[in-house]
């Protein structure tokens, strides 16, 4: 009988496991189905393809992400290997990222205890991340201390904001003799643009508001974000290069990384055709209607995910907590590091070629 088509895929590899197998064997030949299959495919797309040199690469942070550790030990190392070029994230990521590095500790401990009781000991509770509310105090006035500075009391975009923070954070970091802790300190030391995409909506974007209550001026612009993002997903494409996006979690940083292509085709007019990768690791389904589930065919749709380019597209339903420390173990074991592009250096001259190409699309329109 002639073998079916469908069935010409790799054997299931039904074998034991070996003991000290390294995390690339355990990918390659183990993961082999359901949701193991899927983590496979996206960490083997992010490592064989987006980690070549002309590929850019946004990472979208949502979820406690930092508080588990994942900020020092996933996403610092990704950013010193030249794996992560920018990054839109959850206030709320970037300010639990200040914790560590302002030499602050959270505790391992049980999403079971009694919060009646938390509460009264002064103990905040993250599922089953524990630490004290003097934590939560004390990085606020550190923030409120930061706000308050010359340099801060002008209008910006939270990439110079992030930028600005970063560089106090790196200094707190080499007083205390803290190292490798920070997203934002090391995303300070190689200029790797950092955005959030809701301002307002983290302990950050409180401590602001608080102090514009005090009379402090600094004022967060949301038009120059848009506008900075879609100028590096234009400026990647224009120098030949191609676009890769990987995504931890969903909402908000999802879409104002994803809408970079709308924006710059639908709103501004020009020529373009949508990010070249995609990789997505979400818990939420695509049923519901909402953005964190909805699918990279659907991005197609909108003009945010190229069309020709939807083979190299994957989405893994899991928890990024398990996902992001494999693919990035993974990433760093099989790729050199890469030169860093540095971005936020080049804002200016892209968003320069931004206008410039807008300007063209308004005259061709009328």
């Amino acid at each position: 009988m002639a073998k079916s088509r469908f069935l010409v895929g790799k054997k299931i590899n039904s074998q034991p496991i070996p003991k000290e197998i390294r995390i690339t064997d355990l990918v390659d030949n183990y993961f082999q189905a359901y949701n193991a299959a899927r983590l496979k495919e996206a960490t083997q797309l992010f490592t064989r393809k987006m980690l070549d040199p002309d590929v850019t690469i946004g990472m979208s942070l949502t979820g406690a992400l930092t508080p588990a550790g994942l900020g020092g030990s996933c996403v610092v190392p990704l950013i010193k290997a030249g794996f992560v070029d920018w990054i839109v994230s959850t206030g709320a990521n970037l300010y639990h990222d200040a914790h560590f590095a302002i030499g602050h500790s959270l505790h391992k401990g049980s999403p079971f205890v009694d919060d009646r009781v938390l509460r009264k000991e002064g103990v905040i509770r993250i599922y089953d991340i524990l630490f004290d509310y003097e934590v939560l105090l004390s990085t606020d006035a550190f923030f409120r201390h930061l706000v308050a500075q010359p340099e801060f009391q002008k209008e910006m975009g939270t990439a110079e904001f992030h930028h600005r923070i970063g560089r106090y954070i790196a200094a707190r970091e080499r007083k205390l003799g803290i190292k490798n802790a920070s997203v934002l300190a090391t995303a300070y030391r190689y200029a790797v643009p950092v955005y959030t995409s809701s301002p307002g909506d983290s302990s950050i974007g409180m401590n602001v508001a608080a102090m514009s209550l005090d009379g402090y001026n600094l004022k967060l612009d949301v038009a120059e974000d848009v506008n900075e993002t879609a100028a590096i997903v234009l400026g990647a494409k224009r120098k030949g290069g191609r676009s890769g996006v990987l995504i931890f979690g969903g909402g908000s940083p999802k879409n104002f990384m994803l809408q970079t292509e709308p924006q710059i085709q639908e709103v501004l007019g020009i020529n373009e055709k949508g990010h070249d990768f995609f990789v997505q690791i979400t818990d939420a389904r695509a049923d519901t209607g909402g953005l964190s589930g909805a699918t990279p065919s659907e991005a197609v749709s909108w003009g945010k995910v190229d069309p020709s380019k939807l083979p190299d597209t994957v989405v893994a339903y899991l928890d990024s907590t398990v996902a992001m420390p494999i693919m990035t173990s993974y990433a760093l074991a099989n790729r050199k590091p890469r030169k860093p592009r540095r971005l936020y250096h080049s804002l200016p001259e892209l968003m320069d070629s931004l206008r410039k190409e807008h300007k063209k699309a308004q005259q061709r329109s009328r």
